[in-house]
């Protein structure tokens, strides 16, 4: 892929420097990513999509900035955001080690602990207006007081409605959600306060840096209960025993955390069916089962 012309000049007016080179990048499934080296001698790297939903970059970039105020674990912050892309400092990457793993743990850890005003996302603009994207789907994310209304109502109900209306998912899908939805309050747990949360945090939105610090990026970031970014990184693999066992010494999760981890992969599986397809549909068949 080439960086648009157009695209380049207003980074360029932006950023007060022109550039020397844009070497196309992995950037995942949804953008295109470029690594620029400018003129200054400032290496970032800059992902962009033409045809982005509006207010997706500013969602993104917005997160990050949340995210980053707990101080917690790595996050790139914000260079520049326009429509139809976002730039950010160039991470150099490096190799994992034991130390990184644990530092990851307990960085999360603290992320989650920095906590959240209410279950949902930050306001987006001066309205109020709650949203934030996991890929190019928009979720409006209308704060909740209880967990159990968030996740039913913010979450699964309009995935499962897109799947749905898709055809992607049928009646005994249907079936098996609401029954779900009609045992949430218990299914979800003890109550806990809104933790700050990545909301995508699969390993490909995580990496360690030439100095084996870890970092997270491309965040879906809200408010919401802990163990979701814990069963997101389970959901895919990825992720070392020590992150987790870190994790649990540095902030001890509450008793039944497995029985939950269905529960909690069923919304990014929702994510996957709505996204890419059929493939995703045997692995959330068998979350619905294990919650029967």
């Amino acid at each position: 892929a080439q960086l648009d012309a157009s695209l380049a000049a207003r980074l360029e007016a932006r950023l007060g420097a022109r550039i020397h080179r844009a070497s196309s990048v992995s950037g995942g499934d949804i953008n295109a990513a470029f690594r620029l080296e400018l003129e200054d001698g400032r290496c970032l790297f800059a992902k962009t999509n033409a045809k982005a939903p509006r207010e997706m970059f500013a969602a993104e970039a917005q997160g990050l900035a949340w995210l980053g105020e707990a101080l917690a674990v790595a996050v790139p912050q914000p260079v520049e955001v326009f429509e139809d892309a976002l730039v950010l400092p160039w991470i150099e990457s490096g190799a994992r080690t034991a130390a990184s793993d644990e530092a990851l743990g307990r960085g999360l850890a603290q992320l989650h602990r920095h906590g959240a005003p209410c279950f949902g996302a930050p306001p987006l603009s001066r309205e109020g207006e709650r949203v934030c994207f996991i890929g190019p789907i928009r979720q409006d994310d209308a704060a909740h007081e209880r967990w159990s209304d968030f996740y039913v109502e913010q979450r699964l109900r309009p995935r499962l409605d897109q799947a749905l209306a898709a055809g992607q998912l049928g009646e005994p899908e249907r079936r098996a959600f609401e029954s779900i939805f009609s045992r949430m309050p218990q299914l979800a747990g003890p109550r806990e306060a809104p933790a700050r949360l990545h909301g995508d945090l699969w390993a490909g939105n995580a990496m360690v840096d030439a100095g084996a610090q870890p970092w997270i990026f491309d965040p879906a970031a809200y408010g919401g209960h802990r163990e979701v970014d814990l069963a997101m990184m389970r959901l895919f693999g990825g992720f070392s025993t020590r992150v987790f066992d870190a994790y649990a010494e540095a902030f001890p999760l509450a008793a039944g955390f497995e029985r939950r981890v269905p529960l909690w992969q069923l919304y990014p599986l929702l994510v996957h069916v709505c996204l890419f397809g059929g493939s995703y549909v045997g692995q959330l068949r068998a979350c619905l089962a294990a919650l029967r």
